[in-house]
């Protein structure tokens, strides 16, 4: 019988150990960002109910929700007249942070205080169909504070976005809407029940083009009138400040349809602020007004953010927004929030496309001590070990063997010096090390770490 040959679902990934340091990079940036701005590291389980889950993202981010089957006999005692799901899957893998996050808050509400900052580094999973850039396991760097309405934190998102992307040395853009702007979207169009329906198809422009989007706003019933209010508003071009202006002339009634919004001029309202603190801000990466940027998620209320590298096309590499009722779905109503999320997958997909990561970042053990016997191995341990309490990364190979064995793996690790000690060396008290790039070889007395060291550099 054939051997099945090992593979991993379509979607996910291995990462080898170029990978994971290149990984830890991001990781370990995106954290310092974090840090820097007073913001503390939390984790959630990886599952959590579908009670939880259900309903926070919409009828399409529902779909892509992965249910776990309960364990044991899953099957014993179901009813197959009623719907199969709900008897046999009662948890589900996390599709974001936020909503886990806003469960942790209403669960711990009496250990935390407010304004309550927290970031969180964790995968997430999404029963995604799988392509470039788009990932069924994929990790999320989250930033979040809740408890506070100023927008003043929507600036400190801007600010560590600048900063992150700044530090890895992408060019990005970063795209600034409001919900409640796309809520005027839909009184103005004559369609106040229409706002999901608007704003999933505003969410898809980029992909499908204004034609599908227009195509399926008809689909859901919206009218030849009302789409033309929102085509209107999709086209506006110009600065900040103008698509302000035009925006303010339709949300008081300037449309077609003559129809003003309140609710929009809240958004423009907001929208000023945040440009006014951004500006005053000296952030350095490019910052615009984008009226086509909706983001699905249907617990946003307020501002949205999405963040796209300039120089490599993948689609959005950030993305949030300010959230004003996600916790009172779980008993802790009128507590405002907003975070942003950073794509681990997708920005390590842009700095490889762009070979941004740092060379020093694949470098291997400096120093490998080859073994000749077990009378030599036990001779060097104790020096390879003044090496490390040093802090330099040493490796002493496992086992006596030939020695041409031992120079290959030295230069497969590009390791680039090699230690080689018999009876003589032991004799002496010294340790005889090899630069193998330059062919160098010197002997040193083995107390004499200084010596040691300054050869190695």
């Amino acid at each position: 019988m054939a051997v099945q040959k090992p593979s991993i679902p379509k979607g996910t990934r291995d990462f080898g150990q170029k990978e994971m340091a290149r990984r830890n990079y991001i990781f370990d940036t995106i954290r310092s960002v974090f840090c820097s701005f007073g913001y503390q590291q939390i984790e959630t389980p990886a599952m959590e109910n579908l009670s939880t889950l259900l309903g926070k993202y919409g009828e399409e981010g529902d779909k892509l929700l992965f249910r776990i089957l309960n364990s044991g006999d899953a099957f014993a005692g179901v009813d197959f007249d009623k719907p199969l799901t709900p008897q046999i899957c009662e948890k589900g893998l996390r599709y974001d942070l936020t909503v886990p996050f806003a469960r942790y808050v209403v669960q711990h509400q009496n250990e935390i205080s407010f304004p309550f900052k927290r970031y969180q580094i964790q995968p997430v999973w999404r029963a995604d169909r799988p392509q470039k850039g788009r990932y069924r396991e994929f990790y999320q760097c989250d930033v979040d504070v809740i408890g506070s309405r100023s927008q003043v934190n929507e600036l400190e998102l801007v600010q560590m976005v600048d900063a992150v992307f700044s530090k890895l040395g992408v060019r990005v853009g970063i795209h600034i809407n409001n919900r409640k702007v796309l809520t005027g979207f839909a009184e103005i169009a004559g369609a106040p029940d229409k706002v999901v329906d608007i704003t999933v198809a505003i969410d898809k422009l980029d992909k499908i083009g204004l034609e599908k989007v227009k195509e399926e706003m008809a689909e859901k019933g919206l009218e030849a009138s009302g789409i033309a209010v929102i085509e209107q508003i999709l086209q506006l071009s110009g600065s900040f400040e103008e698509k302000l202006a035009s925006m303010r002339a339709l949300f008081q009634g300037g449309s077609a349809s003559g129809i003003g919004s309140e609710e929009g001029l809240k958004g423009l309202d907001e929208l000023e602020e945040l440009f006014g603190l951004i500006s005053a801000a000296s952030v350095s990466q490019p910052v615009q007004l984008d009226l086509s940027l909706a983001r699905g998620l249907n617990y946003y209320t307020g501002a949205i953010f999405e963040v796209k590298a300039l120089d490599w096309e993948i689609g959005s590499i950030c993305g949030g927004g300010r959230y004003d009722n996600l916790t009172g779905i779980f008993g802790l109503p009128d507590l405002s929030g907003v975070g942003i999320s950073f794509g681990a997958d997708r920005i390590y997909d842009v700095l490889t496309g762009l070979e941004l990561f740092p060379a020093s970042l694949e470098s291997s053990p400096r120093l490998l001590f080859a073994v000749m016997g077990a009378d030599e191995l036990r001779y060097v341990l104790p020096v390879a070990a003044q090496l490390r309490a040093a802090g330099v990364a040493v490796e002493v190979y496992p086992e006596a063997t030939k020695l041409k064995k031992q120079f290959d793996y030295a230069d497969k690790k590009a390791i680039p010096f090699i230690s080689i000690n018999g009876s003589n060396e032991m004799e002496a008290s010294t340790v005889n090390i090899k630069n193998l790039v330059t062919g160098q070889q010197q002997a040193f007395p083995a107390a004499d770490l200084p010596a040691i060291l300054k050869f190695l550099k």
